[in-house]
């Protein structure tokens, strides 16, 4: 099922993402900086290893995971959190905790499209990518 979300997607618009990066305490100079930015995000799997890549002007980042198991995360804003990734519905749910916080990050394609749904406490960011040709 993960093999849904293979590929690579090209950030097209996005909704609420800073008050979503206020929200996690990322520094004004940072959240400008990164509100500019137009990210693609490069999925891949090997071997039950899933492979993000994000690649950005501002920053690029690699995570590497199996699904439902733990693992260390050093966030694009410098967070080191507990990470898992989980398969629900059809949905590849990304949750991060640090600190006694908690944010998800959860993936859904149709067709073409990739909405990222960033969530913590009461906001909610959508992020719309569409599928690098």
């Amino acid at each position: 099922m993960v093999d849904a979300f293979i590929g690579r997607w090209d950030l097209k618009s996005s909704d609420n993402f800073d008050t979503y990066m206020k929200k996690l305490g990322v520094p004004f100079a940072l959240r400008s900086l990164a509100g500019l930015t137009k990210p693609t995000t490069i999925i891949s799997i090997n071997d039950g290893t899933v492979l993000l890549r994000t690649e950005s002007t501002l920053k690029n980042t690699e995570l590497s995971f199996k699904l439902e198991e733990e693992f260390d995360e050093k966030t694009a804003d410098d967070r080191n959190v507990k990470s898992i990734v989980t398969l629900e519905d059809g949905k590849l749910v990304h949750k991060q905790r640090w600190d006694g916080k908690e944010t998800s990050l959860v993936r859904e394609v149709n067709g073409n499209a990739l909405t990222l749904t960033l969530t913590m406490d009461e906001v909610v960011c959508k992020r719309h990518y569409e599928r690098a040709q």
